[in-house]
């Protein structure tokens, strides 16, 4: 593993200006290697750990050095991750066996396999009901878990196909849907949905991000944010994104709402004066940069990618090829505001 350091020097007059400043940059950049793909990645800042998906396996990295501290297998078709705070406790989504890994984040063994809905992709720790979340994309449905035990607490039809999801930690799950357009609003103990909201001009929502105390939604669709009353479900703006939009994260030290595009960049949104949102920074990242997360505490922002040799020749059976990714450049790249 190599790990390629970036100094920066942050200038500011006060500390409430250096935490309003949306002047993200990269501070550190770090070559896993290995081959595959990838999908969601954790920050996990109570264990201190980095939670990357790759391919059919889990890569652990140490949060503040990137240093690899092990991997969590087998994870056949791993999209997600979630760790229960205060415990020991993690989870995973394998999409290829529909099944979820409950594993001890000390060891990383594997420790219990639990049987999901069709092709189980995000996942969510809710503190609230004590539950995990498992959100089956093809399978329309939320598998609910005890998240000491690992046993199924029940289910949630959906009525469409779930991507990322969030809590306003009272009892309410926000879910997109990404073949409705639409938000599903339902209880994290009673199971039932509640609303179905309709995402204005928004397409495919992938990425789901909340400030919770202003109760907005951030849902990143098709080259579009669509910002959302998370109490009555009305659109208050949609914001022009970078192209193959998937992750977002809300960033509370800036007030400011990211989207991840796999176009390579990110787009950084911001309520700029009341009512009023708007495309502050676009920040340069790297092409296939499509999911994000955030470390809550540090406030640094993570995304995956590699590097892309040139796509096959086209063929009947594919007229539209991919290019390869290169083996041995899968790496984490790490973003902070000045």
């Amino acid at each position: 593993m190599k790990t390629v350091w970036i100094s920066t020097v942050c200038l500011c007059l006060t500390g409430s200006l250096c935490a309003q400043s949306t002047n993200y940059h990269l501070v550190k950049k770090t070559t896993i290697g290995g081959e595959g793909g990838w999908d969601y990645l954790m920050a996990d800042p109570q264990g201190s750990r980095l939670y990357v998906s790759h391919s059919t396996q889990v890569e652990v990295l140490d949060l503040k050095s990137h240093e690899k501290v092990g991997v969590i297998t087998p994870t056949q078709g791993i999209h997600g991750i979630a760790v229960v705070p205060g415990t020991t406790i993690g989870y995973t989504t394998n999409g290829r066996p529909n099944t979820a890994t409950m594993f001890n984040t000390k060891t990383l063994k594997a420790t219990k396999d639990i049987p999901t809905g069709k092709n189980p992709d995000a996942i969510m720790y809710d503190a609230f009901s004590r539950r995990v979340f498992i959100f089956n994309n093809e399978g329309n449905s939320a598998t609910v878990l005890d998240a000491t035990t690992g046993n199924v607490a029940g289910t949630v039809e959906l009525g469409g196909a779930p991507e990322a999801a969030v809590s306003d930690d009272h009892g309410t799950i926000f879910v997109n849907l990404e073949d409705k357009n639409e938000v599903a609003v339902f209880d994290a103990k009673s199971l039932a949905v509640k609303h179905h909201w309709k995402l204005g001009k928004g397409e495919e929502p992938t990425g789901l991000a909340f400030d919770k105390p202003h109760h907005q939604l951030f849902s990143t669709c098709n080259k579009v944010m669509v910002v959302m009353d998370s109490q009555s479900g009305k659109v208050l703006a949609e914001v022009p994104t970078g192209s193959g939009t998937d992750g977002a994260v809300f960033d509370t030290s800036t007030g400011s709402a990211i989207s991840s595009n796999g176009e390579g960049t990110l787009t950084v949104v911001k309520e700029v004066k009341p009512g009023k949102f708007e495309a502050v920074q676009t920040v340069t990242t790297m092409r296939g940069a499509r999911t994000i997360t955030i470390d809550p505490m540090s406030h640094h922002i993570f995304v995956t990618t590699a590097e892309y040799g040139p796509a096959p020749a086209a063929t009947t059976e594919n007229p539209k090829p991919r290019p390869a990714v290169k083996p041995g450049t899968f790496m984490v790249l790490e973003y902070a505001a000045k």
